[in-house]
């Protein structure tokens, strides 16, 4: 018998509103540790904002709020220290690539700069590992000091990752990562996801129900600000779903 990992995010009775007007309403779920947890549903249905909560987004979103809870392994995201210990812990990833204006070098080491890391070398093998584990590595290697944003979107796409990578977080953040990636990169970063799996958690927002099915465990579907039902990725491919919403969607009858 397969132990059940341990939870690394509790949801319970989420409802998020801006200015008043409720967005997403009454989630209870969980993410377990090291499982690729999967978000589907159509535009606006709850997606991001979901994800927004998850390290305290809301905060910077003067007109977003949010009732219920949401643990962190264990602990209330409202009761961290500070945001900052928070977000250390959660990479995130946006749909359309976002560099610093500076270096491929200094877009990784960034973070572990403002971690107090001043060491050279120290910081030459970060850059080095977290390039490798975003499949980037290789190619980078020979102008690791040439602007990040002459990099194609792909590749921006993949140093977002490193940067993220390099915060050392356990829980990692994606939202539609691939919506401006062409398709070879998209399978390529798909990869290095299902590598990352062993390391750390990752929750992966999209409206690719076949990318969902590649790399999901298990997976939430979303809709009009619901969620619709949690269950086993393979399950709602299978036609064991409970609701019909569910699998229409998957089976495109609509989205």
């Amino acid at each position: 018998m397969v132990d059940t990992p341990p939870v690394h995010i509790e949801v319970k009775d989420l409802s998020i509103s801006y200015d008043g007007t409720p967005a997403l309403s009454g989630v209870n779920l969980d993410i377990r540790k090291n499982e690729i947890f999967g978000i589907i549903g159509p535009a606006g249905s709850g997606k991001t904002s979901f994800l927004k909560i998850l390290n305290r987004m809301d905060a910077e979103v003067t007109n977003m709020s949010y009732e219920g809870t949401v643990s962190y392994n264990g602990v209330d995201v409202r009761n961290w220290r500070n945001l900052y210990s928070l977000r250390r812990k959660v990479g995130v990833v946006f749909p359309l690539p976002v560099g610093l204006p500076m270096s491929i070098y200094e877009n990784v080491a960034f973070s572990p700069r403002i971690r107090g890391i001043k060491n050279k070398a120290e910081l030459d093998v970060i850059v080095e590992k977290c390039l490798t584990r975003a499949a980037l590595w290789d190619e980078v290697k020979d102008r690791l000091h040439a602007l990040g944003s002459l990099l194609s979107g792909g590749q921006q796409q993949r140093l977002t990752i490193a940067r993220a990578l390099s915060q050392e977080p356990d829980l990692l953040l994606l939202d539609e990562f691939s919506i401006a990636v062409d398709p070879v990169t998209t399978m390529r970063i798909e990869d290095v996801l299902k590598e990352l799996r062993e390391e750390l958690t990752i929750v992966l927002v999209t409206n690719l129900v076949q990318q969902c099915r590649r790399l999901a465990d298990r997976t939430a579907f979303f809709l009009q600000g619901e969620c619709v039902e949690v269950g086993n990725t393979e399950d709602f491919f299978t036609g064991t779903v409970q609701d019909q919403r569910t699998r229409d969607y998957v089976e495109g009858r609509f989205g």
